[in-house]
């Protein structure tokens, strides 16, 4: 197994990436601890995980306090992963034009993204540091690195979120932590990708049957990503068997973006 006994706390993990990450970590013989913001979706992704064999621990933390935070860190002991998968509504962000967008909501998507994934890092690394060793993760999205419309300040959160994995990498790879960032392209099996349709569809007229059409042709296979390949590639950058890969964000949008 990639991940054997190792303690990996995931943030967001009630939603659809933080669970199928959850889940692949389980399957590969971390001990997760589940964090969410409402128990009750996270209590659900914990209940698959223990019913397959797996051990996972249930808390509700709210990934932009830093004292809940730093508390249930407290409470794990050793912290080898922090994969932090952490959404925001998008409903404030989405579907309005730049130029009749108010600063706040501009600024909503980037202020959330950015302090909880800072957040986070920051109070696992600090824990890392004693041992040497450690991996810190997030999710990024492809509008990091390509224009888009009608998406707010969400683009600008990930290309933030994707700095701040440099940054903390170049510091922290000398103490022997990895920094490690996944960027996947739209998956539609997540509820926040029919919500990205449907709060377009107004300003659009794109339907949703079209708008997956869309996302498909993006890709080389003419494809989408499935959320257990995202979680797989998850499991493998978190593993000892990535030792050499930090600072980076994994590109894993199928060919809609060139690096």
């Amino acid at each position: 197994m990639l991940l054997q006994n190792k303690n990996a706390v995931i943030y967001g993990a009630g939603g659809a990436i933080g669970g199928a990450v959850a889940r692949a970590f389980a399957r590969e013989g971390a001990n997760v601890f589940l964090t969410g913001r409402r128990r009750g979706p996270v209590d659900a992704v914990a209940e698959c995980i223990t019913s397959a064999g797996g051990a996972a621990k249930v808390a509700e933390v709210d990934a932009l306090d830093e004292h809940a935070i730093d508390q249930h860190l407290r409470s794990m002991g050793r912290v080898d992963i922090s994969f932090n998968a952490v959404g925001i509504p998008d409903a404030e962000i989405l579907g309005v034009p730049l130029v009749e967008m108010e600063v706040e909501q501009f600024s909503l998507a980037i202020a959330s993204y950015t302090t909880s994934y800072f957040l986070t890092a920051r109070l696992a690394a600090r824990r890392m540091v004693a041992s040497k060793s450690g991996v810190i993760m997030t999710v990024t999205a492809l509008p990091a690195r390509i224009g888009t419309r009608l998406n707010g300040g969400y683009g600008s959160a990930n290309a933030a979120k994707e700095a701040l994995t440099r940054d903390l990498s170049a510091e922290l790879a000398p103490l022997g932590i990895r920094v490690v960032g996944l960027r996947p392209h739209g998956m539609p099996e997540t509820s926040t990708m029919r919500e990205v349709s449907d709060l377009k569809a107004g300003a659009t007229g794109v339907t949703w049957e079209q708008f997956q059409a869309y996302l498909a042709s993006m890709t080389h296979p003419r494809r989408v990503m499935r959320l257990e390949e995202l979680a797989n590639v998850a499991a493998f950058a978190a593993s000892d068997q990535a030792s050499g890969l930090t600072g980076t964000t994994v590109n894993l949008t199928m060919g809609s973006l060139d690096d």
